[in-house]
């Protein structure tokens, strides 16, 4: 699987870089369309994850995310033989739709599969996924050094091929063991310990209501910074790129290491209260006073934002890996996942307009946001307090035929 994670993310470096360009020059859309396409892909990508958990938890794991590559693989075909408007709306729904499953997917097999030690198996996944993006960048990069039709077609293609190859590589990876799923004679469909679910788990529901919160950091480098730079005007453009490549640069480089420090419920819970939480602040501290001092000054502060908010990505990855699924029943992980997944993809919509307010009320905003973000961790660290010293009940095992 993290051969997979490599292979896939590599593919969409691909293409993430070059879509807007693709819909433009060679489909021809308008920015209003292309717009439309995106929106739809997110809207849609909303439901991938509760879905593809709620599946994971009924069927085996590398079946349905099999399923989900071939979707994926599907998707890209109408891109590449039509300029069909209505067409590329299915095919941009199915593929936002397949992205977010396959993600939350990905995840629920490392917590299978690695079991108590989640957490430094995840952060070498994310380590390759990184790496894997920054190939595909560089690569879509040289491809477009020719500028023609084919150029760009090749770069979809090699996304769909990426995920031809996720596929297929899914189909050697043996089912890790399920705690919702047992061959079993049981005919007790309704046990009496069996809970209601995440969507009633008024406890779960609320952290992942601050776990789209502390998300937020994701906006703040993608969208924030760039955007802030433009709108001080003291420093120079080129700095944005160069901020998302260090971005990249210390992921890979630290995320590993950084995983050690939340390899524990008790250590990644002890991660909130100090650590994350100065992270959060002190990179909204860096964005405000970058705008008050001479262009050198502002330069040295936006750096420090990038790296306080790279940090703050690191930790809450740590954090959020191990406490997602401590807070979970069990046999009830896919479930539980799948509605935790709903945080980034709540965030990608409510992110970009966070970060905008921040930059429209100026240094006070950005302080505001820190300070904000802060707060959330102390919160999500009271908050989760009492489930992990009562855990919740376990559902009882899925009854599964397997003739």
């Amino acid at each position: 699987m993290l051969v997979i994670a490599l292979v896939d993310r590599t593919g969409s470096g691909l293409w993430a870089s070059v879509s807007v360009l693709y819909f433009t020059y060679v489909t021809g859309l308008s920015v209003t369309q292309i717009g439309t396409l995106a929106a739809t892909a997110g809207a849609v990508g909303i439901a991938g994850s509760p879905l593809g958990g709620l599946l994971a938890d009924r069927f085996p794991l590398t079946r349905v995310l099999f399923a989900v590559q071939a979707a994926r693989a599907l998707a890209a075909l109408p891109l590449l033989l039509t300029d069909h408007y209505g067409l590329l709306l299915a095919a941009s729904a199915l593929a936002g739709f397949g992205d977010r499953s396959s993600r939350v997917l990905t995840r629920l097999y490392a917590t299978r599969v690695a079991g108590a030690d989640r957490v430094r198996y995840q952060a070498v996944q994310r380590t390759l996924a990184n790496a894997g993006w920054a190939v595909g960048g560089l690569a879509a990069a040289a491809a477009l050094t020719f500028g023609t039709t084919g150029a760009y077609r090749f770069l979809l293609a090699g996304d769909a091929l990426s995920f031809v190859a996720c596929a297929l590589l899914t189909l050697r990876c043996a089912e890790p063991p399920s705690g919702s799923r047992t061959v079993t004679g049981s005919t007790d469909p309704t046990p009496k310990n069996r809970p209601s679910g995440p969507w009633r788990d008024r406890t779960y529901l609320t952290y992942v209501a601050t776990e789209t919160v502390l998300f937020l950091d994701d906006a703040v480098i993608t969208v924030g910074l760039p955007l802030w730079i433009a709108h001080t005007g003291n420093v120079p453009h080129g700095l944005a790129p160069l901020l998302l490549v260090l971005n990249n640069v210390l992921v890979v480089a630290l995320q590993i290491p950084l995983s050690r420090l939340g390899a524990t419920t008790t250590a990644a819970r002890a991660l909130l209260f100090f650590p994350l939480a100065a992270a959060y602040a002190l990179g909204g501290a860096a964005m405000a006073l970058s705008a008050t001092g001479s262009t050198v000054t502002a330069t040295l502060l936006l750096v420090g934002a990038a790296t306080a908010f790279t940090l703050a990505e690191m930790l809450h990855a740590t954090v959020s890996w191990e406490l997602s699924v401590a807070l979970a029943p069990e046999t009830a992980q896919g479930a539980y996942l799948g509605v935790h997944g709903l945080a980034q993809s709540a965030q990608r919509s409510i992110g970009p307009l966070a970060v905008t307010a921040a930059i429209a009320t100026g240094p006070l905003g950005w302080t505001a946001f820190g300070t904000g973000i802060a707060l959330t961790c102390v919160v999500q660290h009271r908050l989760v307090r009492d489930r992990l010293a009562h855990p919740p009940l376990s559902v009882a095992p899925v009854t599964v035929s397997e003739h």
